[in-house]
């Protein structure tokens, strides 16, 4: 294990702080508002690839696509067991691939209109293996958060604005899907 830390672009589930936490730190005792400090979440953009809703799931998978570009989140201060716990996570579906993203100085609205694109930084993202196992349709961050978010996250992580993860009652066959 090293010292450095690691850079990652988040497209889907990751995005939300409270399933990124979950994943990272899922038997963590430490003090939440620790864990929080440690890491920085940016909006930013990924030129050149395309992101579509997994058949059958819950979250996507992006494929190379040079008339696409994703907007998700440029997540820094990964540690060597953060990033075990993620490509764990991820599995065998991604390859964990480096690229360059745009960290967004202004955000736009859904279509992107309203961008602001700032400094180019490198990091990690996980790329889909399997393009035929996607969707022709966009994954809904919203419809994600607002209906299927509560199944994927440790009650505790709650941040502002997450009324929704107010713990509630989730069938076994739930939790297990999530998993």
């Amino acid at each position: 294990m090293s010292d450095r830390t690691h850079a990652a672009f988040f497209y889907g589930t990751l995005m939300a702080p409270e399933v990124f936490f979950t994943v990272c730190y899922r038997f963590s005792t430490d003090n939440v508002s620790l864990l929080k400090s440690l890491h920085d979440f940016k909006p930013a953009i990924l030129h050149g690839y395309c992101r579509r809703r997994v058949q059958f799931a819950d979250y996507p998978g992006i494929t190379p696509d040079p008339d696409h570009e994703v907007r998700g989140m440029y997540v820094t201060g990964l540690t060597d067991a953060n990033m075990h716990h993620l490509d764990t996570f991820e599995g065998s579906e991604y390859d964990r691939k480096t690229v360059k993203v745009r960290v967004l100085s202004k955000v736009g609205d859904d279509k992107g209109r309203g961008n602001v694109e700032g400094e180019e930084v490198e990091c990690e993202v996980y790329v889909f293996k399997n393009p035929n196992h996607l969707e022709d349709r966009e994954w809904d961050f919203e419809e994600f958060r607002t209906q299927k978010m509560k199944k994927w996250t440790r009650e505790d992580y709650g941040f502002d604005n997450t009324d929704h993860l107010a713990p509630q009652a989730v069938e076994d066959n739930e939790k297990t899907a999530a998993v």
